[in-house]
């Protein structure tokens, strides 16, 4: 998975549809090119086990990082290794989180460029991507960060990208936010028919340029040919 995404809920919205509590203070935005570092809307369980909607910093820092200064570099987490990474395994063990999204950006070298897609539901629906969070007290005072855990990509997604985001169906949101005696377990992806409620639109290079927002980033384009397998991603994207 590469280093964009599109989250546009209101945090009205968002706490409505996972039955959380707004937290965030009216600071959630709406943005079409989510890059790392940025704040975005995450769901959490409190001390009291309450779902609450917080805003967070997409980069995650452990709690005893001398800086943040990687967090850029840690926007993701391999699902192969999560539970045993110095770096996430507490927070996969104990700090899970859901980040809704609209859709997420990959790109594809072919052999006019790098033909930018944008993977979202067909029908218009909100996605959960699985996450993991960490508070850091740095001297600003207290810093929710998260990150995304990724897992090898599946079905027709595998054409636009060898690794994609665990997506968590909403019957599993419960499961995911929850204790868990083998946390492991969590790790499944969705099944192929859910997966092919998604599709991969073309769209526009502007994404590519962080300082770019606004919905004509996600607005279909016309590509000569559709991703195939022998393409590649596209080089320096994060994943």
């Amino acid at each position: 998975m590469c280093g964009r995404y599109a989250t546009t809920r209101s945090a009205g919205d968002l706490s409505a549809m996972f039955e959380s509590y707004d937290a965030t203070g009216g600071r959630l935005a709406v943005d079409y090119n989510v890059a790392p570092t940025d704040p975005v809307p995450l769901v959490q369980v409190d001390a009291a086990g309450q779902r609450v909607l917080s805003l967070g910093r997409w980069g995650f820092v452990p709690a005893w990082s001398r800086s943040t200064a990687g967090a850029a570099r840690m926007i993701n987490a391999r699902a192969e290794t999560v539970a045993t990474s110095r770096a996430f395994a507490g927070a996969f063990a104990r700090r899970r989180c859901l980040l809704p999204a609209d859709g997420w950006y990959e790109w594809v070298r072919n052999p006019g460029g790098k033909q930018a897609y944008y993977l979202t539901p067909q029908d218009g629906s909100t996605v959960a991507f699985a996450g993991i969070w960490s508070v850091w007290d740095g001297p600003g005072g207290p810093l929710l960060t998260c990150g995304i855990v990724t897992t090898a990509a599946l079905g027709d997604l595998a054409d636009v990208h060898d690794r994609m985001p665990l997506l968590v169906p909403p019957e599993r949101w419960g499961a995911w936010l929850g204790p868990a005696e083998r946390p492991g377990d969590l790790l499944a992806p969705p099944s192929l028919e859910w997966l092919a409620g998604l599709e991969a639109r073309p769209v526009g290079p502007a994404v590519g340029d962080v300082r770019n927002d606004g919905p004509s980033l996600v607005e279909r384009v016309a590509v000569s040919s559709p991703p195939g397998r022998d393409d590649r991603p596209g080089e320096g994207m994060l994943f």
